[in-house]
């Protein structure tokens, strides 16, 4: 199967420190990867990279087959390469709602004439818009808070907000970084069953940069690991946890 993101060689220096080294890596389509290792081990450089925050200093990226190296991230998202933050920004003082709507801002179709004397067009695309909020705030569990203020919602829910609104930019490869951090025992199974379901419903990629050990086991088919830039191991859930490189740098000196 045709990868749908591949890295390959892939090398990223800032003032003479490489934070990325020949890193070659793929994901499939419909697989969840995990992206792990201790801090400062490469893992959000890597996505920045990808995202076309920091160009690269050498080495290519590939999505659905298309170079995009170097491409701006407003292009790159267009394509549907979409990356949530580890903050999630929200506007807390608007509903739900009104946070999915202002998501879904750059797909209006109808432009400036169609929202000052709403036409027929306009208006057709409005109830579409609402229809598409409303299916991905069912399928995260977000649909009864959709009148909610967000600062009023729990932290589990603001996450999952995030989530949504990166599902409303129709995705083929969703990029995670650190999505349970901060939720409690509860906030983080209900968050796993989502990524599942984001993979195996949606048939959408998910790549997750994660430091919860728990779910990364959990939830992966796949998992990568790096250490200063490097890979230094790849393999399943299983495999992963016997490996002594791994347990050296990583998981025998992390909590969770």
């Amino acid at each position: 199967m045709t990868p749908i993101l591949e890295a390959k060689r892939l090398c990223k220096s800032f003032g003479g420190v490489e934070a990325l080294s020949e890193l070659n890596l793929q994901v499939r389509e419909r697989e969840i990867v995990g992206l792990i290792g201790p801090n400062g081990a490469g893992k959000t450089t890597f996505f920045n990279v990808i995202t076309g925050f920091h160009p690269p200093t050498g080495g290519g990226i590939l999505f659905k087959g298309r170079d995009i190296t170097g491409w701006k991230p407003h292009r790159i998202a267009h394509a549907g390469l979409i990356r949530t933050f580890q903050t999630t920004t929200l506007f807390k003082e608007a509903t739900v709602m009104e946070n999915m709507l202002l998501g879904f801002h750059m797909q209006y179709r109808s432009g400036p004439f169609g929202e000052l004397f709403r036409t027929k067009k306009q208006r057709q695309e409005m109830r579409s818009i609402r229809e598409r909020i409303l299916e991905i705030l069912d399928f995260m569990g977000l649909a009864d808070s959709r009148d909610e203020m967000v600062k009023n919602l729990p932290y589990g829910h603001q996450r999952a907000l995030g989530v949504s609104l990166a599902l409303a930019a129709n995705p083929e490869m969703l990029l995670l970084d650190e999505s349970v951090t901060g939720m409690n025992a509860e906030e983080i199974a209900v968050m796993m069953g989502h990524i599942k379901r984001i993979s195996e419903e949606k048939k959408i990629a998910v790549m997750v940069v994660e430091h919860n050990m728990r779910v990364v086991m959990g939830i992966c088919n796949r998992i990568i690991v790096l250490n200063f830039g490097t890979k230094i191991a790849e393999g399943s859930p299983e495999e992963i946890k016997s490996n002594k490189m791994v347990i050296e740098a990583y998981l025998g000196t992390e909590e969770g």
